[in-house]
């Protein structure tokens, strides 16, 4: 069935940029719903579950707002609801967003001839039968060594704050120092397509 075939409506539970792209590439016309979450207040030791458990308390919120009752299920028309999470961990370390550029700076600088891993996770929710399952995919990014002065424009210009681990592998000023990435761009830019488009087809 193509994507734009499908007769049901779509709900991207995120305000990132990149995340709506993607999905508008897989040929999905969408609305957006962002969660208003406290990510800070979910903590868990493995990035999989983390990124799992993020992905599930958005689209609780989101559904919550939607005031859609377990009563009313049946009745709704057939939507799926779609929410995705991203963190970087570096040796180990689970990296969420930057809390000031001094953060920022150490985390480029670290990964400066080193590597680090994306996990993102894709949570679809079909919110006429109640159908929700998630997976996650992990990608290894490794580096060439990355200039002090190509690390200063990238915080002066400040999007590296606002996203996982200060990581935009896809950014003009990065991506000349990006050595090998094993899985998917679409993964590490935050909704790996193979896992979004699996789970919808399930969903339906």
């Amino acid at each position: 069935m193509e994507a734009s075939a499908t007769p049901v409506k779509i709900i991207m539970g995120s305000s990132s940029m990149p995340r709506r792209k993607i999905l508008a590439e897989m040929g999905y016309e969408f609305s957006v719903m962002a969660a208003d979450i406290d990510e800070k207040s979910i903590r868990k030791e493995k990035p999989e579950d983390l990124v799992m458990g993020i992905a599930e308390a958005k689209a609780d919120a989101i559904i919550s707002k939607l005031q859609i009752t377990d009563s009313q299920l049946g009745n709704v028309e057939q939507t799926i609801l779609i929410v995705a999470d991203t963190v970087v961990v570096y040796e180990g370390v689970i990296r969420e967003k930057p809390s000031s550029r001094e953060e920022a700076r150490r985390f480029i600088k670290d990964y400066s001839g080193g590597q680090c891993a994306t996990v993102s996770s894709v949570l679809v929710t079909n919110l006429k039968t109640g159908f929700r399952k998630g997976e996650w995919d992990r990608v290894e990014i490794q580096f060439h060594e990355i200039p002090d002065e190509v690390i200063e424009k990238l915080i002066e210009e400040g999007i590296v704050l606002n996203v996982a681990g200060g990581l935009i592998i896809e950014h003009s000023l990065i991506l000349p120092y990006v050595k090998q990435v094993a899985g998917a761009m679409d993964s590490v830019m935050g909704l790996p397509k193979a896992v979004t488009e699996k789970l919808i087809k399930e969903a339906l």
